[in-house]
């Protein structure tokens, strides 16, 4: 019942060629390329939607690792004007352990922007002596963590110069 058809394939000469019937391994061969192409089509839409996926995750990421620098600066400032030393300045030198490992990684991470880094690079310079305030528990370490986290918000906003506030 069911009618194949042939076709007649001739060249230049007229002379056949051949009878036109695909032999199976042709037919297999069609199937699988056919079958690729429709696995491709649908591959292609899935990777770039987990390509977003994971470019937000990144970003929200790096936004993470900016909220908990911060945080690790406040809750130092906090403890510091409780005259609460020592947690603030366990906290005061794990902001300045993440802050120099941020740095160090310079520009293959993505987290903080070169004007951010600039911004930042002067923090690094008041450790040993807010360390060492807060070590003798010295009241002046409290305004001094105040400043810097005022320094760290004017640095990641990366606010030109003249727009920054001043406290």
């Amino acid at each position: 019942m069911s009618e194949e058809k042939t076709i007649k394939v001739e060249d230049r000469s007229g002379q056949q060629i051949g009878d036109g019937k695909l032999s199976p391994a042709m037919r297999i061969g069609i199937y699988i390329v056919v079958a690729l192409v429709i696995f491709l089509l649908g591959l292609i839409p899935m990777w770039l939607k987990a390509s977003a996926a994971a470019s937000q995750r990144d970003a929200a990421q790096r936004e993470l690792q900016l909220s908990r620098m911060q945080n690790m600066l406040a809750s130092s400032a906090v403890d510091a004007q409780r005259g609460e030393y020592e947690p603030a300045r366990q906290e005061a030198s794990n902001f300045f352990t993440t802050l120099r490992e941020q740095l160090d990684k310079g520009e293959t991470d993505k987290t903080l922007t070169s004007p951010q880094r600039d911004g930042l690079k002067p923090l690094l310079t008041q450790r040993d002596d807010l360390i060492t305030l807060l070590a003798r528990s010295d009241p002046a370490a409290a305004p001094r963590l105040l400043n810097m986290y005022t320094a760290f918000r004017m640095a990641i906003l990366s606010l030109p110069p003249e727009t920054k506030r001043t406290p």
